[in-house]
């Protein structure tokens, strides 16, 4: 009961971000829309900011929980890179088809922006940085600070897909997938056309080149 309380509040929260920005949502807004006592939430979170650091949380922890449910332990590790690469760019973050991560970017909304990027970096970061040591262990990638480099990819896709800094369209984010994944070819020191899913990846992205 007292968990089945703490997602109706998550859910609302969630349902509020993807309509308005960060500074519209209050706690008695969220109250009002999980249907509880504003008391209730207190009980819970301290604040509205740990809500919605909550909500954001939980989305990427979705999204980790559908990376490793589609994981093959035997895969390469580019092709667990591409997977993870895949979750963040596109339907495993999804909520009733939606998907919320990327929703959240459309927001101009430049604290809930940064929410974003730095839960990004702690939660997905660890999963990298063990990727990019088993590719190191394959001889597919080349890196000797396999945890440093994990951090700055994923700040970087995190910043990358933030519309508030690089407002783009279909034709514009292809070119820039296109560009991150030669980017990271170098860097990693990988075989051309390692990370070419980046860009590949979505039918709609390649018709329009």
């Amino acid at each position: 009961m007292k968990n089945d309380k703490r997602e109706l509040i998550l859910n609302a929260a969630q349902e509020l971000m993807c309509k308005i920005p960060d500074k519209e949502i209050s706690v008695n807004l969220i109250a009002r829309t999980a249907g509880i006592a504003k008391g209730s939430i207190y009980y819970y979170f301290e604040s509205k900011d740990e809500i919605l650091d909550a909500v954001v949380e939980k989305c990427y922890k979705n999204a980790i929980h559908e990376f490793f449910r589609e994981l093959n332990s035997e895969e390469s590790a580019l092709n667990k890179i591409k997977l993870l690469f895949q979750s963040m760019l596109k339907s495993e973050f999804s909520n009733n088809q939606q998907n919320f991560i990327l929703t959240l970017h459309l927001h101009e909304d430049l604290l809930l922006h940064n929410k974003l990027k730095r839960i990004a970096v702690q939660e997905i970061s660890p999963i990298l940085t063990a990727l990019l040591q088993q590719g190191c262990n394959e001889g597919s990638i080349q890196t000797n600070y396999p945890k440093e480099s994990a951090e700055m990819i994923i700040a970087i896709l995190a910043f990358f897909l933030d519309n508030t800094f690089f407002p783009s369209d279909n034709i514009s984010m292809n070119h820039k997938l296109r560009t991150l994944a030669y980017s990271l070819e170098m860097f990693l020191n990988a075989e051309k056309g390692s990370f070419d899913f980046l860009w590949e990846s979505d039918e709609t992205l390649k018709e329009e080149i």
